[in-house]
């Protein structure tokens, strides 16, 4: 099945709003917020999804990674998408490709579901990454969509993607700024200190502002990216092992950078970790007190909730939350 692009809005006034284009949302958000990119894999995740953006008031973005897409069919979500988008007509979202090789960002580009594509070849040589990010972005460009692509490389574990942290290397300014005019990506994924994963940080690091502080300087106005953005929250880790779990020395984010890091350039923050550890926990605990229990959808429906109030916290720290109305009056605009 081949889909129509559906980034023209209709009656935004009344409270529908079609899957909108990523770009429109770095304009409203740059310098003064960040977008929190979610990545979801199944139902329960779509519905906490959307119900904890719109609760919070929050424009968002929707990832779907290339392990995502063959967890079970990439028709199944996009279809899944596409209900929620008709019971939460007021929501204002892009869905966007994340951490794609060029053969499954050539493919999302064609099926016109996508807002935007993320082509990662940062584990290539600069030359062949500026090669391979050019024939996305021309390909991509040709139908309207956006592409992200990533410079550096993050430490950590995430999906397909696996980076040993002596392997790991923050992004260099001044090759930033020309893979960008190289290339003509529209946004960049910076290595500035994160890693994937929930064993982040072994000690007090932090990110490294001084990194993003000279990209913003040299690419003024450009949309930065911040992967491995996950806080995991020390209490989830605590109640996971006290359920069973064997999370130990797993270390994030520290939530309070978010927005400092938003105000300088960074307008989509990447969040995935955080969403498992709170299916990890909703589910240990519940099989823990209810060992009778092997009905799915009592812990479907806490994990939901759960994850609706997680996905509410999370837009607060990046300044999206109660962004809504002005996203709205300015795409109608």
């Amino acid at each position: 099945m081949r889909y129509i692009r559906r980034f023209d809005v209709r009656n935004l006034n009344a409270g529908t709003v079609m899957i909108v284009n990523t770009t429109d949302l770095f304009k409203h958000a740059y310098g003064k917020y960040a977008l929190a990119a979610y990545n979801i894999n199944n139902l329960e995740q779509v519905m906490g999804l959307f119900r904890g953006n719109v609760e919070s008031q929050a424009p968002f973005m929707i990832q779907i990674s290339k392990g995502a897409r063959a967890y079970t069919d990439k028709r199944m979500l996009e279809a899944m998408i596409r209900t929620a988008e008709e019971i939460f007509p007021e929501a204002v979202f892009a869905v966007h490709l994340d951490h794609g090789d060029e053969e499954t960002c050539y493919d999302c580009i064609d099926s016109g579901f996508y807002s935007s594509v993320m082509i990662d070849a940062s584990h290539e040589s600069f030359d062949e990454n500026v090669a391979i990010t050019k024939r996305v972005v021309d390909k991509a460009h040709a139908k309207g969509l956006v592409v992200e692509a990533e410079l550096g490389m993050l430490g950590g574990v995430e999906e397909h993607v696996s980076v040993d942290e002596s392997d790991a290397k923050l992004t260099n300014p001044a090759e930033a700024e020309a893979f960008v005019q190289r290339t003509g990506c529209d946004s960049l994924a910076c290595a500035i200190g994160t890693s994937h994963g929930a064993f982040k940080f072994a000690g007090s690091q932090g990110l490294h502002f001084d990194v993003i502080r000279e990209i913003q300087k040299r690419l003024p106005g450009f949309p930065l990216v911040m992967h491995g953005s996950s806080s995991v929250p020390q209490d989830e880790v605590e109640r996971i092992n006290a359920a069973g779990g064997q999370l130990k020395g797993a270390k994030g984010v520290n939530e309070e950078e978010y927005l400092p890091a938003a105000k300088m350039g960074v307008t989509k923050i990447n969040i995935d970790t955080d969403g498992r550890l709170v299916w990890c926990r909703v589910h240990r605990e519940h099989f823990r007190d209810h060992p009778e229990n092997f009905d799915l959808r009592p812990p479907g429906k806490i994990f939901m909730a759960e994850y609706a109030k997680y996905i509410a916290h999370k837009n607060q720290k990046v300044g999206s939350a109660g962004q809504l109305p002005e996203v709205r009056k300015a795409l109608s605009a």
